[in-house]
């Protein structure tokens, strides 16, 4: 509901900007908050996941996680400050810079409550976390569209993010499930810097696997493009941030108390997947056939362009989840390693591909490439990953393949559509309710699935084992 709630008001507050703004301004936001994200990625050193998977009392290591966040923090927002000129200047935007360094506040933010944030997550109170979220997101939609009317330009979305980041990280601190202070103690030092640097470098690969694309066409294609495909990226994403994020929010968690267990937990792996590849994958497939309905009928007529992007770019959202899911898993069974190889492998594949695809197709190309490079590459390391981690190739591909080859016939019906229709409004929901009546069908298919969720994770009541009538006299 948080998540669903959110995106929607993102979605709406989005389309109000992107029709205030013009593809201009959003593309010196774009980026801007591209340099955000990559500084955001690696900034805590990755050691705040230490508070969800931690096997004893994570109270013992909050404080040293605090100063690690806070101390990590400033020291890259001190580099990404004098480096926000050159970054932008090689991003086609020479004017971002300022915007650039006002959202980087955030970054100071982001470490000053990432404690506080985790243990959220790790108590599975989403209550809380929904209520800090829903006040990040409008104040922060609020204030950026009245600077937005008021003419501040791309200024005016970075004060609104940082506004609400701020006011959010308040309320973090305030319902902290224990209690929020600094401190040092030497013998978590090594072990928390020993699991959280693996992932802050796989997550430095993984903003450059994510952010490379908008790297890439910012550097040849200009900001204006950039704009044009970050919209596309955006809208893209939804289902992501529908779908994986909430389930990221539990699975974590869920995952670390079946650890000792390695059957359920990989159940449990195989019972999301089922779950997830049902409500997200024709809905992916959706945005991909219907594309050019949905961004004139949104946006409107000079957003047209995205399209091009947004068709290919809502087939790798649906690769994106798998892989998010997937790398979850892993983490919890302590797979950092290979999880940064996967990333590498992914980064070095995709470059060269990236640049071939602006070269001779653009935005187009750009986002062709990258989904050529999740099929023939990523993909068949990730099942190879999971193969030796208790999830069978076999037991992967009967989760998934009746909502492609449904996600496949919703995708037609869409193409279909926008050709045949010429309102846009009609053809974006024709195809939407095709989409919908596919995802109907397979939660129906897998209502037992969704009622074993609640189970995962859950501790069972020990079975009394029968007293013995000898047992009662001797210990009498």
């Amino acid at each position: 509901m948080n998540t669903a709630v959110s995106r929607l008001g993102t979605l709406g507050i989005g389309i109000v900007l992107a029709r205030l703004l013009g593809p201009e301004a959003f593309g010196t936001y774009a980026v801007a908050f591209v340099a955000l994200a990559a500084v955001l990625s690696f900034n805590e050193l990755g050691v705040s996941l230490a508070i969800v998977r931690w096997p004893g009392d994570p109270k013992a290591i909050a404080p040293t996680v605090t100063t690690i966040s806070i101390f990590s923090s400033f020291v890259i927002f001190i580099a990404g400050y004098f480096a926000a000129g050159p970054f932008s200047a090689a991003m086609g935007d020479p004017g971002a810079k300022d915007v650039v360094r006002l959202l980087l506040l955030s970054v100071l933010v982001n470490g000053a409550v990432a404690t506080p944030a985790a243990g959220l997550q790790r108590e599975f109170r989403q209550g809380t976390r929904m209520i800090i979220d829903q006040v990040n997101v409008w104040v922060g939609a609020i204030i950026s569209v009245a600077l937005a009317v008021a003419g501040m330009g791309a200024m005016s979305l970075a004060v609104g993010r940082i506004s609400g980041t701020v006011i959010s990280a308040g309320m973090f601190i305030a319902y902290s499930p224990f209690p929020y202070r600094l401190g040092w103690e030497r013998e978590h030092v090594r072990p928390l810097l020993l699991f959280g640097l693996p992932l802050a470098g796989a997550s430095i690969i993984v903003f450059a696997v994510g952010y490379a694309d908008q790297l890439v066409v910012g550097h040849l294609l200009g900001a204006t493009m950039l704009g044009f495909y970050v919209l596309a990226f955006n809208l893209a994403s939804w289902p992501v941030s529908m779908f994986s994020q909430p389930l990221r929010s539990v699975a974590p968690a869920a995952f670390s108390r079946l650890q000792h267990a390695p059957r359920e937990m990989s159940d449990a792996f195989l019972a999301f997947l089922r779950v997830l590849a049902a409500v997200a994958i024709p809905v992916c497939f959706f945005l991909a056939g219907s594309a050019e309905p949905v961004i004139r009928f949104v946006y409107g007529a000079a957003w047209a362009p995205a399209a091009q992007a947004l068709s290919w770019l809502a087939l790798l959202a649906a690769f994106r989840i798998l892989f998010e899911l997937a790398y979850d898993y892993l983490v919890v069974l302590k797979k950092s390693g290979s999880l940064f190889a996967v990333q590498v492998v992914w980064l070095v594949a995709l470059v060269p591909a990236l640049l071939a695809g602006a070269w001779l197709a653009g935005i187009a190309g750009v986002a062709l490439s990258q989904v050529l490079v999740a099929a023939a590459v990523v993909l068949p390391i990730y099942l190879w990953r999971l193969a030796g981690s208790g999830v069978r190739l076999r037991a992967f591909v009967s989760r998934i393949w009746l909502p492609v080859l449904l996600g496949a016939g919703v995708m037609a019906a869409g193409a279909a559509l926008a050709m045949l229709v010429v309102n846009s409004f009609l053809a974006a929901l024709s195809g939407g309710l095709i989409a919908l009546a596919v995802i109907a069908v397979l939660l129906y298919l897998q209502r037992s699935t969704l009622r074993s969720l609640r189970g995962f994770g859950v501790p069972k009541e020990p079975v009394a084992a029968p007293v013995r009538t000898d047992d009662v006299l001797d210990r009498s």
